[in-house]
């Protein structure tokens, strides 16, 4: 088992989730339009990704060996820009052009336009089968790399979905880790209620993957559960991660008004002083 993360690294791990919930808040601000909510609640799992495990490098993004990541839910895009800005793919007041026309950062990601994006994503269910695709092809090519994945929890109700399970679970695509941002909300309200997809861990256990739940906004436990699915052997491995829509703004959490909304430039300010504190 890989040691665990100090209290610094701790720390360190929750200021930069801190500078990307507020770049997300400017951002879909600046662009009067995006998905702040679902954005914000997945901000813990990128940030503890991309700083504390996967191997990427903003100087070499093409890098055959490095570890791969997929936004299946690919309207939470602010998350993923203001993450690979932290990083350093791309500068800070480049984030202020999501959506804006020509720019890299559009509403959903384009692998096309920005370094750093693995896969265009955006039509809800096709991520998984990417990610696959990537880890099935790094095992013939018999590189040791790992690819990632993150899925709202209304994306499960997509078929698709599950045909990816399905197919992971049989070829034994032991380097997936997949992340459910179980925030328990989607555009129309409870995901319980538009069309459940509960049970959640128990349906992937059915497709033979490996399950782990854990609160996706504790830091540590985020981090090893991505210690133990590298252990696992001749599984994938899902997170569901239970989390809070808006997480991190109190006007926002556990509101589904929120999954699509902008703030106002009041709202903002107000959203942002919140984040400082």
């Amino acid at each position: 088992m890989a040691e665990k993360l100090t209290a610094e690294q701790v720390t360190q791990l929750e200021d930069r989730a801190r500078s990307v919930r507020r770049n997300i808040v400017k951002m879909v601000t600046e662009a009067n339009s995006g998905h702040p909510g679902g954005s914000l609640s997945a901000a813990d799992i990128l940030v503890t990704l991309y700083f504390a495990e996967m191997k990427v490098d903003p100087k070499n993004p093409n890098d055959p060996e490095r570890d791969r990541f997929v936004l299946c839910k690919g309207h939470a895009a602010p998350v993923l820009y203001a993450t690979l800005c932290e990083k350093g793919f791309l500068p800070e007041e480049e984030l202020l052009t999501l959506r804006k026309i020509n720019s890299r950062l559009q509403g959903h990601p384009s692998m096309k336009d920005l370094p750093g994006v693995d896969m265009s994503t955006g039509s809800l269910g096709q991520g998984l089968s990417a990610a696959n695709g990537m880890a099935l092809a790094s095992k013939l090519d018999g590189r040791s790399n790992r690819i990632f994945a993150v899925l709202g929890d209304g994306e499960l109700e997509e078929g698709m979905v599950w045909e990816a399970a399905m197919f992971a679970g049989h070829y034994k695509l032991d380097n997936v880790t997949a992340f459910v941002d179980f925030n328990g909300l989607q555009i129309d309200g409870p995901v319980a209620e538009v069309m459940s997809p509960l049970p959640i861990p128990e349906k992937w256990a059915a497709f033979g993957w490996n399950v782990i739940e854990i609160d996706g906004h504790d830091i540590n436990a985020i981090y090893d559960a991505i210690q133990t699915a590298k252990t696992v052997k001749g599984q994938p491995t899902v997170i569901v991660a239970h989390t809070v829509k808006g997480k991190g703004v109190c006007q926002m959490e556990n509101v589904a008004d929120w999954h699509g909304k902008a703030p106002t430039k009041e709202e903002c300010q107000l959203f942002l002083g919140e984040l400082d504190d």
